[in-house]
C-alpha cells in the first residue's frame, strides 16, 4: 500500500524558531515596497476586482518583450502573485508512485473529471525572482495521493492561488492543507484542512481563498457537509465556522463595506450569502445563481455584483444595507440572463462590469442601471477562455486557452487594441500586474512581460 504522507490533524502547527523569524523580518524590510502599484497580493489583484493601478504592458510575442520564461515543474492552474523582487507560485509535481489513496471515495467520474486521482504528488510552492525569473526557493509542503482526480482539461491539484502580505506567503492545497511561510521559504505553521473534499463530477478543487487584514477566508463547498472559515493569519487558528447548505462551487469569498460594515460575500448555486467579518453569523442571502459557480463577487458603492454561467446562467446586482432572505423582492437592483460567465470572473472600472464568457463573448453593462454599452461582441478569432480579465492602463487584457492575449480598449466602445501570441501556450491561470508588467502562467511556463 502507498504511504501517504499528510499533515497531521493538529488545528495548527507552528515550527518557526525565533531566529529565523528575526532573519526573515530584515529581508522583509528590504523587499516591501511602498506603492501598491508594485504588488499583485493575491488572486484578482490588489482590490480583488482584477484591476491594477498603473500601466501594462500593450504588444509582445515570442521574440519581443519577454524578459523571462520559466517552466514550472509539474502541473497548477493557481495564479502567480507578486510582491517586490518576489513572484509566487504553487505546483503539483507527481512522484511517479501509484496506488488508491487513504481515504478515497470510489465515486465515478463524469465528463473528464477524476485525472490522476491514483499519482502521489508532491505539493510544492515556489519563490521565483521578478527580475530574472531564476527560482529562488521551491518548498514542498506536503506529499499525498488525492482521494480524487481534478478536469482532465482544466483542473490541477495546485487551483488555489497562493496569497501574500509582503511578510508571509500563505498556500493552500484544499483537501492537503493550508501552510504559511516566511519570504525565506521557512515554513511557519500548517493547518489540516479537517476535510476531503467531494468536488462534482471529480472536477476538482481550487476555489481561491482571501486575504483581508489579520484574516484568511476559505471556503470548502463541495457535494458533502460544506462550510467556510476565518482563520488568524498569523497562527492559523479558527476564528469562526460557518456551515453553509451548499454544493460545490469555486467562488472566492470577497470581504464588502457598506455604513462601517464589514460583510464577507460568496457567491453559490443554492445562494449567495454575506457573513458579518468577525463573528460569522448571517447577514443576508439571496437566490438566483446557477450550478457550478465561479465568478467572484465584486463591489461598486452600495451594489455587490454575483454572477453565473452554467444552467440558470444570472448576473445580479444586489443592493446593500438589508438583511435576511432578499431574494424576490427590490434589494435585487437589476438582472440578466444573457452574456454571463461560467468561469471567467468580472472586471470593474469607471463604472462599467466586462463580463467574458468562456466561448469568447464580451459585454460591457453599466453598473449602476445593468443597460449594456454593448453585449455579447465576438472577438476576432474564436477563442476559449477560463483564465478572467485582468485590467491596466484603459485596457482590459483577455488570456485565451489558445495562447493568444487580446488586448482591449477600456470604456464604452469596444475596440481590439492588440493581439499577442505565445506559441504552443495555453493560458488557464489569470494574469498578475505589478509594477508596469504583465505575469502570464501557461500549462508549462512563467512569463514576465515588460515594455521597461
Amino acid at each position: 500500500m502507498v504511504n501517504q504522507h499528510r499533515p497531521s490533524p493538529m488545528d495548527t502547527t507552528l515550527v518557526a524558531l525565533l531566529v529565523t523569524a528575526a532573519i526573515a523580518a530584515g529581508a522583509v524590510a528590504a523587499q516591501t515596497p511602498a506603492s501598491t502599484a508594485a504588488n499583485w497580493a493575491q488572486w484578482r489583484g490588489p482590490a480583488t476586482t482584477g484591476v491594477a493601478p498603473g500601466d501594462a504592458p500593450t504588444r509582445w510575442d515570442d521574440q519581443t518583450n519577454i524578459k523571462w520564461a520559466t517552466p514550472i515543474p509539474g502541473r497548477g492552474f493557481s495564479s502567480p502573485i507578486v510582491w517586490g523582487d518576489r513572484v509566487y507560485v504553487t505546483t503539483a509535481v507527481p512522484t511517479g508512485v501509484t496506488g488508491a489513496a487513504a481515504g478515497a471515495t470510489g465515486r465515478a467520474s463524469f465528463a473528464g473529471g477524476g485525472a490522476d486521482a491514483n499519482l502521489e504528488h508532491r505539493f510544492d510552492v515556489l519563490a521565483l525572482d521578478r527580475l530574472t525569473g531564476r527560482i529562488v526557493w521551491q518548498r514542498t509542503a506536503t506529499v499525498a495521493t488525492p482521494h480524487e482526480g481534478y478536469h482532465r482539461q482544466y483542473g490541477s491539484f495546485a487551483s488555489n492561488t497562493p496569497v501574500t502580505d509582503g511578510s508571509r506567503v500563505w498556500a493552500s492545497f484544499g483537501s492537503r492543507g493550508l501552510y504559511c511561510y516566511d519570504l525565506n521559504g521557512t515554513l511557519m505553521w500548517k493547518r489540516d484542512a479537517g476535510v476531503q473534499l467531494q468536488m462534482h463530477m471529480q472536477f476538482g478543487e481550487g476555489a481561491p481563498f482571501l486575504l483581508h487584514g489579520d484574516r484568511l477566508f476559505h471556503t470548502y463547498d463541495h457535494q458533502g457537509d460544506s462550510f467556510m472559515v476565518a482563520l488568524d493569519k498569523h497562527t492559523g487558528k479558527q476564528v469562526w465556522r460557518a456551515d453553509r447548505a451548499e454544493i460545490s462551487n469555486w467562488s472566492m469569498p470577497v470581504v464588502v463595506e457598506h455604513d462601517g460594515r464589514r460583510q464577507v460575500v460568496v457567491s453559490a448555486t443554492r445562494k449567495t450569502r454575506a457573513y458579518d467579518y468577525d463573528s460569522g453569523r448571517l447577514i443576508w442571502e439571496v437566490e438566483g445563481l446557477g450550478l457550478n459557480t465561479i465568478p467572484a463577487p465584486i463591489q461598486m458603492a452600495d451594489l455587490v455584483f454575483v454572477m453565473s454561467g452554467f444552467r440558470n446562467p444570472n448576473l445580479m446586482a444586489v443592493r446593500l444595507g438589508h438583511t435576511g432572505d432578499l431574494t424576490g423582492t427590490s434589494a435585487v437592483v437589476w438582472s440578466t440572463t444573457r452574456g454571463t460567465s461560467y468561469t471567467p470572473s468580472p472586471v470593474l472600472h469607471d463604472g462599467m462590469l466586462y463580463v467574458l464568457t468562456d466561448s469568447g463573448m464580451l459585454s460591457n453593462f453599466d453598473a449602476l442601471t445593468g443597460k449594456p454599452h454593448y453585449q455579447q461582441v465576438r472577438l476576432p478569432k474564436p477563442y476559449n477562455f477560463k483564465a478572467s480579465p485582468v485590467a491596466a492602463g484603459g485596457k482590459l487584457y483577455l488570456s485565451t486557452e489558445e495562447g493568444d492575449v487580446v488586448v482591449v480598449k477600456l470604456g464604452p466602445t469596444f475596440a481590439v487594441v492588440a493581439t499577442n501570441t505565445l506559441t504552443d501556450q495555453s493560458f488557464i491561470a489569470t494574469p498578475a500586474v505589478a509594477a508596469g508588467d504583465i505575469y502570464l502562467r501557461s500549462r508549462t511556463t512563467l512569463y514576465r512581460v515588460s515594455e521597461r
